[in-house]
């Protein structure tokens, strides 16, 4: 147990300074900490102070360890525990600051007006309104409401996720000569979409900082107002990375992918060095545009900037990347080289493989990640259902469907069902496809019965084709390539009575196929994101999915 001695002697203190410069990663920190222990620092207050800011926020990434350290001193001053909430409110989990500030408050510890802003900020972080009002109200008990420092973090809880009246209000009481009230409470309203009024006190500041210019031009990215953002781009005096990430992140989600190189290709031009945030942006744009030669160059350039040691982000999405622009191999030799994984690192492969005509290696893969120990997910199960589709392995797609239900507790969404569907439909078990429709527990959507409307047609199953269609009709009208699919039942039959009465229901329907269009629409990287994106991109070229490679 570390014990805090009362007296704090300064002797030796530079012999203590020069090891701390030296110290930069968690090896160096545990071998000066092994020096106190050997050398009896370890109960000097000077020591333990600068023990736990070295831990908990002048060295990246050793947040745990500064927590364990904090956990064996048992009278730590308020510096410490400052120190330890500060670097805790930075750090990945807030939710700690939020803990030791309450552990604070039972050991009857006084806070002081160092202490707060660090609370705030995690409250802010976690988006904890109630937590944060009740900070605010200690803030006015201890009587530190005129501290300028916490003021300001009042104002950018408040502007942020607490009441932006109450915001307002600190605000129009502050020193507005200070640039921090004015970028908080404009941060607020953007944040919240308040744009207008952002922009009013945008072009009201005295004095813009680097802030406020990174607010406002993400603001009118998030609202999709590009060509706004991009003039606030053109007047920022002086950027930074967050800056060129705003504009080229806005140019990826409207989908303006060819801007967003562009914009790189300009932001090295002027000596800015990208971080992971924007190699992220560009392989999300190399993935939506099927651009591997683009995608390989952004590949090195991610390299360069991590000196090879992938991120697990990066890592997916490098592997994702190589899978919508058709390298499986690159994608997995992606994956053989990280060091870290996580579930989604498996899905991409998974997916991936499955979409290229690998199913045997993704399911085979599968089995080894669930042999690692490795939880599967929604999105792993989609993956592994499209590979028994495509390799007609309707037992082991029944299995899997159970497995994911009966041992790992996650029911099916239309995705899944679709796969069923699909899978079932390929077989040419299309009585059972359709009995797997009505009981199924949600609703189906047009795409399953899209789906479902394709394998009739593969099969040439008339009847249970026109039920499809209707089925599909009630929800929509408007879609030529649903017509089109029952036709060419009729017409693989030779009921031209049939291909006659689908064309006058077209006709009745005001509904017109385009010159060209291909009998069934499909596209395999669409279809790909669909399944396995968090938030599909949908339009009316892939509208099928597990339809296309029949």
């Amino acid at each position: 147990m570390i014990r805090k001695r009362t007296n704090d002697r300064s002797a030796n203190r530079p012999q203590r300074s020069s090891l701390w410069q030296n110290c930069t990663n968690l090896r160096g920190l545990k071998q000066v900490h092994a020096f106190m222990l050997v050398n009896g620092f370890n109960s000097n207050p000077y020591a333990l102070r600068e023990l736990i800011f070295a831990s908990a926020i002048a060295i990246s990434g050793t947040i745990r360890y500064a927590h364990q350290l904090f956990a064996h001193i048992t009278e730590p001053d308020i510096f410490m525990w400052n120190t330890i909430i500060r670097g805790s409110a930075q750090s990945l989990n807030p939710l700690n600051a939020i803990s030791l500030y309450t552990q604070m408050e039972k050991r009857h510890v006084k806070p002081d007006d160092f202490t707060f802003p660090f609370v705030l900020k995690a409250c802010t972080k976690l988006s904890w309104v109630k937590m944060g009002f009740g900070i605010h109200g200690r803030v006015v008990k201890y009587g530190f409401e005129s501290n300028t420092f916490l003021r300001n973090t009042l104002i950018y809880f408040h502007a942020n996720c607490g009441d932006l009246n109450v915001a307002r209000t600190l605000f129009d009481g502050s020193a507005k000569r200070d640039v921090v009230p004015w970028s908080a409470l404009t941060a607020g309203y953007a944040r919240r979409g308040e744009l207008g009024l952002a922009r009013q006190l945008f072009d009201e500041m005295p004095d813009r900082d680097l802030v406020s210019w990174n607010v406002m031009i993400t603001g009118y990215v998030k609202q999709g107002h590009m060509e706004t953002a991009r003039k606030l781009f053109d007047e920022v005096p002086e950027k930074d990375v967050v800056t060129w990430n705003a504009m080229i992140a806005g140019y990826v989600l409207r989908g303006l992918h060819e801007q967003a190189l562009e914009m790189f290709e300009e932001m090295r031009s002027v000596g800015e060095r990208p971080d992971e945030v924007t190699m992220l942006s560009l392989l999300s744009a190399c993935a939506d545009l099927g651009d591997l030669d683009v995608g390989q160059k952004i590949h090195y350039k991610v390299l360069e900037l991590c000196s090879g040691d992938l991120s697990i982000l990066l890592g997916n999405a490098l592997i994702d990347m190589y899978a919508k622009c058709g390298s499986i191999e690159r994608a997995l030799d992606v994956f053989r080289g990280m060091r870290e994984r996580d579930v989604s690192t498996w899905n991409s492969v998974i997916g991936g493989l499955a979409f290229h005509g690998h199913a045997e290696e993704s399911i085979n893969l599968f089995i080894k990640m669930r042999r690692l120990k490795v939880r599967p997910n929604e999105i792993t199960f989609v993956g592994v259902l499209v590979a028994c589709s495509h390799a007609g392995k309707v037992e082991e797609g029944r299995g899997y469907f159970s497995l994911m239900r009966n041992e790992y507790k996650i029911e099916p969404n239309i995705r899944h069902c679709g796969c069923m569907v699909d899978l079932l439909g390929r077989a040419g078990l299309l009585n059972e496809a359709f009995e797997f429709i009505d009981s199924m527990e949600i609703e189906p959507n047009a795409i399953v019965w899209r789906t479902l409307l394709g394998a009739c047609r593969t099969h040439g199953n008339v009847k249970l084709g026109q039920r499809a269609n209707e089925r599909l009709l009630e929800m929509r009208r408007d879609q030529s390539g649903d017509y089109v699919l029952l036709s060419n039942i009729y017409a693989s039959r030779g009921e031209w009575d049939g291909v006659e009465k689908v064309r006058k229901l077209m006709d009745d329907s005001g509904v017109r196929k385009e010159p060209g269009c291909s009998l069934i629409e499909a596209d395999d990287r669409a279809l790909m994101q669909f399944l396995f994106d968090s938030k599909p991109k949908l339009n009316s070229r892939n509208h099928i999915f597990c339809v296309s490679n029949r």
